[in-house]
């Protein structure tokens, strides 16, 4: 049996998920699977976190014959046991990380400035009550010269 490490596509209409996985060659592509080796999801917002393989489990297979597809091959370089790009990976998952943690702090409601509204209104009665007290006092006062 000739095994192949290729990508099973699963995920929806215009947001394709890949499982990377080892497979007889004559099944199709998203037929039964031996054993599955990692994924792919080329919609993650960080092109290095993208990949994720179970390197000791990729060796395997490829030590016993397993042949990777084009593009599986390219990942297997990159990231792979001794990839390229295995330090680009773990500094992007650690962003990919701090970003899932950042939430934003609820945005404080605005204080109501409520004594100083009660002050000033006061501030106004007793100045409303001062010039009734002065109008008052003025009609007496003309009353008693009458």
């Amino acid at each position: 049996m000739a095994v192949r490490i290729r990508l099973k596509k699963m995920g929806r209409t215009h947001r394709p998920f890949y499982r990377v996985c080892a497979m007889d060659q004559r099944s199709p592509r998203d037929g039964r699977v031996i054993e599955e080796l990692g994924t792919y999801d080329p919609m993650c917002p960080e092109t290095d976190a993208r990949v994720s393989l179970k390197s000791d489990r990729v060796d395997y297979w490829l030590s016993v014959g397993a042949q990777p597809s084009d593009k599986v091959g390219v990942l297997i370089k990159k990231y792979g046991t001794n990839g390229t790009h295995l330090e680009a990976r773990d500094a992007a998952l650690e962003r990919l990380g701090k970003r899932k943690e950042y939430t934003p702090a609820p945005p404080e409601p605005a204080k109501k400035k409520e004594e100083p509204k009660a002050e000033e209104p006061a501030a106004e009665e007793n100045a409303v009550e001062e010039t009734a007290a002065e109008e008052a006092a003025a009609t007496q006062e003309e009353t008693a010269s009458e």
